[in-house]
Protein backbone atom coordinates (compact mmCIF):
# COMPACT_ATOMS: atom_id res chain seq x y z
CA UNK A 1 0.00 0.00 0.00
CA UNK A 2 1.32 3.40 -1.03
CA UNK A 3 2.29 5.65 1.88
CA UNK A 4 0.02 8.70 1.90
CA UNK A 5 1.42 11.78 3.63
CA UNK A 6 -0.74 14.73 4.61
CA UNK A 7 -2.98 16.33 7.21
CA UNK A 8 -5.79 14.63 9.12
CA UNK A 9 -9.10 16.34 9.75
CA UNK A 10 -11.89 15.36 12.15
CA UNK A 11 -15.40 16.81 12.14
CA UNK A 12 -18.23 16.17 14.58
CA UNK A 13 -21.82 16.33 13.42
CA UNK A 14 -25.39 15.94 14.62
CA UNK A 15 -26.58 15.54 18.19
CA UNK A 16 -23.81 15.21 20.80
CA UNK A 17 -23.44 12.29 23.20
CA UNK A 18 -21.64 11.88 26.50
CA UNK A 19 -18.92 9.86 24.72
CA UNK A 20 -18.54 11.47 21.28
CA UNK A 21 -15.38 13.17 22.54
CA UNK A 22 -13.96 9.78 23.48
CA UNK A 23 -13.99 9.04 19.74
CA UNK A 24 -12.33 12.41 19.09
CA UNK A 25 -9.67 11.47 21.63
CA UNK A 26 -9.17 8.20 19.79
CA UNK A 27 -8.66 10.00 16.47
CA UNK A 28 -6.42 12.75 17.85
CA UNK A 29 -4.21 10.63 20.12
CA UNK A 30 -3.74 7.93 17.49
CA UNK A 31 -2.95 10.53 14.80
CA UNK A 32 -0.13 11.87 16.96
CA UNK A 33 1.61 8.48 16.66
CA UNK A 34 1.92 8.41 12.86
CA UNK A 35 4.57 10.16 10.77
CA UNK A 36 2.30 10.02 7.71
CA UNK A 37 0.03 12.59 9.40
CA UNK A 38 1.67 15.99 9.14
CA UNK A 39 -1.00 18.16 10.75
CA UNK A 40 -4.03 17.31 12.87
CA UNK A 41 -7.08 19.50 12.57
CA UNK A 42 -10.46 19.62 14.26
CA UNK A 43 -13.18 21.25 12.16
CA UNK A 44 -15.06 23.94 14.05
CA UNK A 45 -18.73 22.97 13.69
CA UNK A 46 -18.27 20.04 11.35
CA UNK A 47 -18.67 20.41 7.61
CA UNK A 48 -19.60 24.10 7.99
CA UNK A 49 -16.27 24.76 9.68
CA UNK A 50 -14.45 23.08 6.81
CA UNK A 51 -16.24 25.24 4.24
CA UNK A 52 -15.37 28.32 6.30
CA UNK A 53 -11.76 27.12 6.80
CA UNK A 54 -12.03 27.21 10.58
CA UNK A 55 -9.72 24.48 11.86
CA UNK A 56 -8.46 23.94 15.40
CA UNK A 57 -4.77 22.99 15.48
CA UNK A 58 -4.82 19.87 17.64
CA UNK A 59 -1.04 19.83 17.96
CA UNK A 60 -1.43 22.95 20.11
CA UNK A 61 -3.38 20.98 22.71
CA UNK A 62 -1.99 19.39 25.87
CA UNK A 63 -2.03 15.61 25.62
CA UNK A 64 -3.51 15.41 29.13
CA UNK A 65 -6.48 17.48 28.02
CA UNK A 66 -6.93 15.29 24.94
CA UNK A 67 -7.02 12.29 27.31
CA UNK A 68 -9.73 14.03 29.35
CA UNK A 69 -11.89 14.19 26.24
CA UNK A 70 -12.78 10.56 26.99
CA UNK A 71 -14.83 11.77 29.94
CA UNK A 72 -16.09 15.10 28.58
CA UNK A 73 -19.63 15.29 27.16
CA UNK A 74 -20.96 17.15 24.12
CA UNK A 75 -19.00 17.97 20.96
CA UNK A 76 -15.71 19.55 22.03
CA UNK A 77 -14.96 21.08 18.63
CA UNK A 78 -18.55 21.98 17.82
CA UNK A 79 -21.28 20.19 15.90
CA UNK A 80 -23.57 21.11 13.03
CA UNK A 81 -26.61 20.00 11.07
CA UNK A 82 -25.67 20.76 7.48
CA UNK A 83 -26.88 18.72 4.54
CA UNK A 84 -24.67 18.44 1.48
CA UNK A 85 -26.66 18.35 -1.73
CA UNK A 86 -26.13 15.74 -4.42
CA UNK A 87 -22.89 16.82 -6.10
CA UNK A 88 -24.31 15.90 -9.51
CA UNK A 89 -27.04 18.49 -9.02
CA UNK A 90 -25.06 21.15 -7.18
CA UNK A 91 -21.27 20.70 -6.90
CA UNK A 92 -20.69 24.11 -5.25
CA UNK A 93 -19.86 22.83 -1.76
CA UNK A 94 -17.83 19.92 -3.12
CA UNK A 95 -15.67 22.13 -5.30
CA UNK A 96 -15.04 24.34 -2.28
CA UNK A 97 -14.13 21.31 -0.17
CA UNK A 98 -11.74 20.08 -2.86
CA UNK A 99 -10.07 23.47 -2.99
CA UNK A 100 -9.66 23.50 0.81
CA UNK A 101 -8.44 19.92 1.02
CA UNK A 102 -5.76 20.69 -1.58
CA UNK A 103 -4.80 23.96 0.11
CA UNK A 104 -4.24 22.27 3.48
CA UNK A 105 -3.11 18.96 1.97
CA UNK A 106 -5.81 17.08 3.85
CA UNK A 107 -5.43 13.42 3.01
CA UNK A 108 -7.27 11.86 5.95
CA UNK A 109 -10.86 12.81 6.72
CA UNK A 110 -12.80 11.42 9.67
CA UNK A 111 -16.41 12.36 10.35
CA UNK A 112 -17.98 11.47 13.68
CA UNK A 113 -21.76 11.22 13.63
CA UNK A 114 -24.91 9.25 12.90
CA UNK A 115 -26.86 8.29 9.79
CA UNK A 116 -26.76 11.71 8.12
CA UNK A 117 -23.09 12.17 8.97
CA UNK A 118 -22.21 8.86 7.34
CA UNK A 119 -24.14 10.07 4.29
CA UNK A 120 -21.91 13.16 4.27
CA UNK A 121 -18.84 10.90 4.43
CA UNK A 122 -20.12 8.83 1.53
CA UNK A 123 -20.79 11.88 -0.65
CA UNK A 124 -17.38 13.39 0.03
CA UNK A 125 -15.61 10.08 -0.57
CA UNK A 126 -17.33 9.61 -3.92
CA UNK A 127 -16.70 13.15 -5.09
CA UNK A 128 -13.02 13.22 -4.14
CA UNK A 129 -12.45 9.97 -5.99
CA UNK A 130 -14.19 11.40 -9.06
CA UNK A 131 -12.12 14.60 -8.75
CA UNK A 132 -8.88 12.61 -8.54
CA UNK A 133 -7.92 13.84 -5.06
CA UNK A 134 -6.36 10.91 -3.23
CA UNK A 135 -7.56 10.80 0.35
CA UNK A 136 -8.94 8.36 2.86
CA UNK A 137 -12.40 8.93 4.26
CA UNK A 138 -13.52 6.91 7.29
CA UNK A 139 -16.73 7.33 9.27
CA UNK A 140 -16.66 7.19 13.06
CA UNK A 141 -20.15 6.22 14.30
CA UNK A 142 -22.08 7.74 17.19
CA UNK A 143 -25.68 8.27 18.22
CA UNK A 144 -27.67 7.85 21.41
CA UNK A 145 -30.56 6.72 19.18
CA UNK A 146 -28.78 3.41 18.47
CA UNK A 147 -30.38 3.34 15.03
CA UNK A 148 -27.32 2.88 12.78
CA UNK A 149 -27.74 0.01 10.34
CA UNK A 150 -25.23 -2.80 10.07
CA UNK A 151 -23.83 -2.69 13.61
CA UNK A 152 -24.79 -4.23 16.94
CA UNK A 153 -24.99 -0.90 18.78
CA UNK A 154 -23.82 2.69 18.47
CA UNK A 155 -21.27 4.48 20.67
CA UNK A 156 -23.26 6.83 22.88
CA UNK A 157 -26.23 4.54 23.35
CA UNK A 158 -24.94 2.59 26.35
CA UNK A 159 -24.33 5.73 28.40
CA UNK A 160 -27.66 7.32 27.49
CA UNK A 161 -29.44 4.04 28.23
CA UNK A 162 -27.76 3.90 31.63
CA UNK A 163 -28.95 7.44 32.38
CA UNK A 164 -32.50 6.63 31.30
CA UNK A 165 -32.74 3.42 33.34
CA UNK A 166 -31.20 5.01 36.44
CA UNK A 167 -33.37 8.13 36.21
CA UNK A 168 -36.52 6.01 35.79
CA UNK A 169 -35.64 4.12 38.98
CA UNK A 170 -35.05 7.36 40.88
CA UNK A 171 -38.15 9.10 39.55
CA UNK A 172 -40.36 6.11 40.28
CA UNK A 173 -39.30 6.05 43.92
CA UNK A 174 -39.97 9.79 44.23
CA UNK A 175 -43.26 9.76 42.34
CA UNK A 176 -44.81 6.94 44.37
CA UNK A 177 -43.89 8.18 47.85
CA UNK A 178 -47.16 10.04 48.58
CA UNK A 179 -50.51 8.68 49.70
CA UNK A 180 -52.18 10.88 47.07
CA UNK A 181 -52.52 9.64 43.51
CA UNK A 182 -50.75 11.20 40.55
CA UNK A 183 -49.99 10.49 36.90
CA UNK A 184 -46.34 10.73 35.87
CA UNK A 185 -45.24 10.55 32.25
CA UNK A 186 -41.60 10.62 31.17
CA UNK A 187 -40.58 11.55 27.63
CA UNK A 188 -37.41 10.02 26.19
CA UNK A 189 -35.64 10.92 22.93
CA UNK A 190 -36.25 8.82 19.82
CA UNK A 191 -37.82 10.03 16.61
CA UNK A 192 -38.41 6.79 14.71
CA UNK A 193 -36.47 4.24 16.75
CA UNK A 194 -37.35 3.50 20.36
CA UNK A 195 -34.05 2.14 21.65
CA UNK A 196 -33.68 4.83 24.32
CA UNK A 197 -37.26 4.51 25.51
CA UNK A 198 -36.73 0.75 25.64
CA UNK A 199 -33.84 1.39 28.04
CA UNK A 200 -36.44 2.26 30.68
CA UNK A 201 -37.15 -1.48 30.79
CA UNK A 202 -33.66 -2.00 32.25
CA UNK A 203 -35.01 -0.42 35.44
CA UNK A 204 -36.82 -3.72 36.02
CA UNK A 205 -33.44 -5.28 36.82
CA UNK A 206 -33.41 -2.88 39.77
CA UNK A 207 -36.97 -3.71 40.73
CA UNK A 208 -38.81 -0.85 39.00
CA UNK A 209 -41.27 -1.45 36.16
CA UNK A 210 -43.14 1.43 34.48
CA UNK A 211 -46.88 0.76 34.18
CA UNK A 212 -46.86 1.55 30.47
CA UNK A 213 -44.17 2.10 27.81
CA UNK A 214 -44.70 3.27 24.24
CA UNK A 215 -42.14 3.13 21.42
CA UNK A 216 -42.44 4.65 17.92
CA UNK A 217 -42.09 1.23 16.28
CA UNK A 218 -45.77 0.51 16.95
CA UNK A 219 -48.74 2.85 16.28
CA UNK A 220 -50.01 4.78 19.29
CA UNK A 221 -53.74 4.47 19.91
CA UNK A 222 -54.94 7.51 21.88
CA UNK A 223 -58.27 5.97 22.91
CA UNK A 224 -56.68 2.73 24.08
CA UNK A 225 -54.09 4.74 26.02
CA UNK A 226 -56.72 6.71 27.91
CA UNK A 227 -58.65 3.52 28.64
CA UNK A 228 -55.53 1.83 30.01
CA UNK A 229 -54.65 4.84 32.15
CA UNK A 230 -58.23 5.02 33.42
CA UNK A 231 -58.15 1.38 34.50
CA UNK A 232 -54.82 1.86 36.27
CA UNK A 233 -56.09 4.95 38.09
CA UNK A 234 -59.03 2.94 39.44
CA UNK A 235 -56.54 1.01 41.60
CA UNK A 236 -55.92 4.19 43.59
CA UNK A 237 -52.17 4.00 42.96
CA UNK A 238 -50.06 6.49 41.05
CA UNK A 239 -49.50 5.68 37.38
CA UNK A 240 -46.01 5.83 35.82
CA UNK A 241 -45.67 5.96 32.01
CA UNK A 242 -42.67 6.25 29.68
CA UNK A 243 -43.06 7.42 26.06
CA UNK A 244 -40.79 8.11 23.15
CA UNK A 245 -40.95 11.65 21.80
CA UNK A 246 -41.61 10.14 18.37
CA UNK A 247 -44.69 8.01 19.00
CA UNK A 248 -47.26 8.45 16.22
CA UNK A 249 -50.83 7.46 15.59
CA UNK A 250 -51.73 4.92 12.90
CA UNK A 251 -52.27 7.92 10.60
CA UNK A 252 -48.63 8.95 11.10
CA UNK A 253 -49.35 11.99 13.26
CA UNK A 254 -46.97 12.95 16.09
CA UNK A 255 -48.74 13.68 19.40
CA UNK A 256 -47.61 17.36 19.61
CA UNK A 257 -49.10 17.90 16.14
CA UNK A 258 -52.53 17.76 17.75
CA UNK A 259 -51.74 21.11 19.36
CA UNK A 260 -49.07 22.85 17.29
CA UNK A 261 -47.17 22.74 14.00
CA UNK A 262 -43.80 20.98 14.17
CA UNK A 263 -40.65 22.59 12.75
CA UNK A 264 -38.09 20.52 10.83
CA UNK A 265 -34.30 20.66 10.53
CA UNK A 266 -32.07 20.81 7.44
CA UNK A 267 -32.46 17.05 6.92
CA UNK A 268 -36.27 17.23 7.12
CA UNK A 269 -36.38 15.64 10.57
CA UNK A 270 -39.14 16.81 12.89
CA UNK A 271 -37.96 18.85 15.89
CA UNK A 272 -39.83 16.91 18.52
CA UNK A 273 -40.56 17.49 22.19
CA UNK A 274 -43.74 18.06 24.14
CA UNK A 275 -45.31 14.63 23.73
CA UNK A 276 -45.41 14.02 27.48
CA UNK A 277 -46.87 17.46 28.18
CA UNK A 278 -49.71 16.99 25.69
CA UNK A 279 -50.65 13.57 27.06
CA UNK A 280 -50.34 14.72 30.69
CA UNK A 281 -52.64 17.68 30.05
CA UNK A 282 -55.24 15.44 28.43
CA UNK A 283 -55.06 12.89 31.27
CA UNK A 284 -55.45 15.66 33.84
CA UNK A 285 -58.51 17.06 32.07
CA UNK A 286 -60.03 13.62 31.52
CA UNK A 287 -59.54 12.11 34.97
CA UNK A 288 -59.02 15.11 37.27
CA UNK A 289 -55.76 13.66 38.60
CA UNK A 290 -52.56 15.54 39.40
CA UNK A 291 -50.07 15.10 36.56
CA UNK A 292 -46.34 15.55 36.03
CA UNK A 293 -44.71 15.57 32.58
CA UNK A 294 -40.96 15.05 32.67
CA UNK A 295 -38.85 15.50 29.55
CA UNK A 296 -35.26 14.26 29.77
CA UNK A 297 -34.36 16.38 26.72
CA UNK A 298 -30.62 17.14 26.49
CA UNK A 299 -29.88 15.60 29.89
CA UNK A 300 -29.93 12.07 28.49
CA UNK A 301 -27.21 12.75 25.96
CA UNK A 302 -24.90 14.85 28.16
CA UNK A 303 -24.86 12.82 31.38
CA UNK A 304 -21.13 12.09 31.52
CA UNK A 305 -21.33 11.65 35.30
CA UNK A 306 -23.14 8.34 34.82
CA UNK A 307 -21.60 7.21 31.53
CA UNK A 308 -20.93 3.54 30.89
CA UNK A 309 -17.20 2.81 30.92
CA UNK A 310 -17.89 0.09 28.35
CA UNK A 311 -19.37 2.77 26.10
CA UNK A 312 -16.43 5.12 26.68
CA UNK A 313 -13.91 2.40 25.85
CA UNK A 314 -15.73 1.43 22.64
CA UNK A 315 -16.17 5.05 21.54
CA UNK A 316 -12.44 5.63 21.96
CA UNK A 317 -11.65 2.42 20.13
CA UNK A 318 -13.68 3.26 16.99
CA UNK A 319 -11.82 6.59 16.68
CA UNK A 320 -8.47 4.91 17.19
CA UNK A 321 -9.20 2.16 14.68
CA UNK A 322 -10.43 4.68 12.08
CA UNK A 323 -6.97 6.27 12.03
CA UNK A 324 -5.05 2.99 12.01
CA UNK A 325 -7.09 1.62 9.13
CA UNK A 326 -6.91 4.84 7.13
CA UNK A 327 -3.12 4.85 7.44
CA UNK A 328 -3.19 1.30 6.06
CA UNK A 329 -5.24 2.30 3.04
CA UNK A 330 -8.89 2.05 4.11
CA UNK A 331 -11.35 4.54 2.65
CA UNK A 332 -15.10 4.84 2.03
CA UNK A 333 -15.83 2.76 5.14
CA UNK A 334 -16.97 3.25 8.70
CA UNK A 335 -15.85 1.43 11.82
CA UNK A 336 -18.57 -0.93 12.99
CA UNK A 337 -19.18 -2.76 16.24
CA UNK A 338 -20.28 -6.39 16.20
CA UNK A 339 -20.91 -8.62 19.19
CA UNK A 340 -18.96 -11.86 19.37
CA UNK A 341 -21.26 -14.80 20.22
CA UNK A 342 -20.66 -16.34 23.62
CA UNK A 343 -21.57 -16.15 27.29
CA UNK A 344 -19.16 -13.29 27.98
CA UNK A 345 -19.72 -9.88 26.37
CA UNK A 346 -17.12 -9.18 23.70
CA UNK A 347 -17.07 -7.13 20.50
CA UNK A 348 -15.04 -6.78 17.32
CA UNK A 349 -14.68 -3.75 15.06
CA UNK A 350 -15.22 -4.60 11.38
CA UNK A 351 -14.90 -2.05 8.58
CA UNK A 352 -18.23 -1.67 6.80
CA UNK A 353 -19.28 0.15 3.60
CA UNK A 354 -20.65 3.64 4.24
CA UNK A 355 -23.53 2.98 1.88
CA UNK A 356 -25.15 0.48 4.27
CA UNK A 357 -25.54 3.04 7.07
CA UNK A 358 -26.05 6.32 5.20
CA UNK A 359 -29.66 7.47 5.71
CA UNK A 360 -30.74 4.04 7.00
CA UNK A 361 -32.46 3.42 10.33
CA UNK A 362 -32.37 0.33 12.51
CA UNK A 363 -35.38 -0.02 14.77
CA UNK A 364 -36.15 -2.10 17.84
CA UNK A 365 -37.24 -5.57 16.64
CA UNK A 366 -41.01 -5.85 16.93
CA UNK A 367 -40.68 -9.24 18.60
CA UNK A 368 -38.90 -7.51 21.51
CA UNK A 369 -41.82 -5.15 22.13
CA UNK A 370 -44.65 -6.44 24.28
CA UNK A 371 -48.19 -5.53 23.16
CA UNK A 372 -50.36 -2.76 24.69
CA UNK A 373 -47.47 -0.78 26.16
CA UNK A 374 -46.43 -3.57 28.54
CA UNK A 375 -42.69 -3.07 28.01
CA UNK A 376 -39.89 -5.14 26.48
CA UNK A 377 -38.99 -8.81 26.45
CA UNK A 378 -36.05 -10.46 28.20
CA UNK A 379 -34.27 -10.57 24.84
CA UNK A 380 -33.96 -6.78 24.95
CA UNK A 381 -32.73 -6.84 28.55
CA UNK A 382 -30.08 -9.41 27.61
CA UNK A 383 -29.05 -7.27 24.62
CA UNK A 384 -28.82 -3.92 26.41
CA UNK A 385 -27.58 -4.80 29.90
CA UNK A 386 -23.92 -5.41 28.91
CA UNK A 387 -23.79 -1.99 27.25
CA UNK A 388 -24.34 -0.05 30.48
CA UNK A 389 -21.65 -1.82 32.49
CA UNK A 390 -18.65 -0.14 34.12
CA UNK A 391 -18.41 3.06 36.12
CA UNK A 392 -16.85 6.08 34.46
CA UNK A 393 -13.33 7.09 35.49
CA UNK A 394 -14.30 10.76 35.25
CA UNK A 395 -11.97 12.90 37.37
CA UNK A 396 -13.58 15.07 40.07
CA UNK A 397 -12.26 18.31 41.57
CA UNK A 398 -14.03 19.80 44.59
CA UNK A 399 -16.82 17.30 44.05
CA UNK A 400 -17.42 18.45 40.46
CA UNK A 401 -16.41 16.92 37.11
CA UNK A 402 -13.08 17.99 35.66
CA UNK A 403 -13.83 18.15 31.94
CA UNK A 404 -11.26 18.77 29.19
CA UNK A 405 -10.21 22.37 28.68
CA UNK A 406 -8.97 22.74 25.12
CA UNK A 407 -6.92 25.70 23.93
CA UNK A 408 -8.86 25.75 20.66
CA UNK A 409 -6.17 27.55 18.70
CA UNK A 410 -7.36 28.17 15.16
CA UNK A 411 -4.90 27.18 12.45
CA UNK A 412 -3.78 30.10 10.24
CA UNK A 413 -5.82 30.33 7.05
CA UNK A 414 -3.91 29.62 3.88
Amino acid sequence: MKKLVGAALLGQSGGPTSVINASAAGVFLESLKHDEITEIYGAQHGIKGILDENFYDIRKEDVEELERLKYTPSSAIGSVRYKLKDYKKDPTDYNKLLEIFKKYNIRYFFYNGGNDSMDTCLKISKFMKTAGWEMRVVGVPKTIDNDLAGIDHSPGYGSAAKYVATSIMELYLDATVYNTQQFIIVEVMGRNAGWLTAAAALASVGGVKPDLMYLPETPFDMDKFYNQVGELLKTGKSVFVVVSEGIKTAEGKYIPEYETEIARDAFGHANLGGTASVLANHVGEKFGVKTRAIEFSLLQRSAAHIASQTDINEAFKVGQIAVKKAINGTTNKFVGIQRVPGDKYKVKYPLLPLKIVANAERKVPLEWILPDGQGLTQDFIDYALPLIQGETKLEKVNGLPRFAKLNKVLAPKK
